[in-house]
């Protein structure tokens, strides 16, 4: 009986801190790393089983030659909340239908940056053209508030591996893990756990109202953990979750499929 092939992390030219610590974490349990450099072949990883931390635009190129399902949240997962866990109202639409605003509003698109994530004070202030921008391209648009701290959770199965704060009030600011942000965490995948894949990385954090001295936690986003940094969170544990959520499509659970991320140019419905 012939053996497998040792698994293979593969990794972006893109030096970042997350990549060295989890390039370092692969290496600790025996993994085989590489470094995809530009118009690099993949031909050569052919027939591995590879997993990959990276951008989804390179991701886009390799995924079919290697065989590999890259999880992602579905674009309407955050707007689909119940709002005891976002806390504020949220929608997907249109790039078009955003430019239609008459308000102040957060908007993002729900899984990449081709439009910048800010607070835009109308619509008019958004972008029109651009890579990957269109009429079609899809946005979340929500009431903006203020996350006074924010943390980053990586969830495999739904529990909850490690994590760490990345930001207070909008800066950068990596910190430990709090006992708040894991019950909230827990909380949210006990109720909703079923519609998020099985590796996936949570945002979260209490909001700030003047107004208002009760700390009532939120639902940031949802992130792909194959794309998102790991901050002060466990390397290890974090390669744990990359693992499961960018790896072989052979390796792929059935409740997983319906999260495997399609590389095509996305669009989304408008009534009429």
């Amino acid at each position: 009986m012939t053996a497998r092939p040792a698994p293979i992390l593969l990794t972006s030219a893109q030096a970042t801190s997350t990549t060295a610590l989890l390039t370092a974490a692969a290496v600790r349990r025996g993994l085989a790393t590489a470094v995809l450099d530009g118009p690099d072949p993949v031909e050569r990883f052919a027939g591995r089983p590879v997993h990959w931390y990276g951008g989804p635009l390179v991701a886009a190129r390799i995924a079919a030659p290697l065989g590999l399902a890259l999880l992602e949240p579905e674009d309407d997962w955050l707007a689909r909340l119940p709002e005891e866990f976002t806390r504020r109202r949220i929608e997907l639409t249109t790039l078009a239908e955003a430019w239609t605003l008459r308000r102040p509003a957060f908007v993002k698109p729900p899984a990449d940056k081709s439009v910048p994530p800010a607070v835009y004070p109308d619509g008019s202030r958004l972008p029109r053209t651009g890579e990957r921008i269109g009429p079609d391209t899809p946005v979340l648009v929500s009431e903006p508030v203020t996350f006074s701290t924010e943390y980053r959770l990586f969830v495999r199965d739904g529990e909850v591996l490690t994590g760490s704060r990345y930001a207070r009030f909008g800066r950068l600011d990596p910190g430990p893990l709090t006992d708040g942000a894991t019950a909230f965490a827990r909380r949210l995948l006990d109720a909703v756990g079923e519609t998020l894949p099985s590796a996936v990385a949570l945002d979260v954090g209490p909001i700030s109202d003047p107004y208002d001295p009760v700390e009532h936690w939120a639902v940031v986003e949802a992130n792909l953990p194959w794309f998102a940094h790991c901050y002060a969170a466990d390397p290890d544990r974090v390669l744990d979750v990359v693992l499961r959520a960018a790896g072989p499509v052979a390796d792929l659970a059935g409740s997983d499929r319906r999260f495997v991320r399609r590389f095509v140019r996305r669009s989304v419905r408008t009534p009429g």
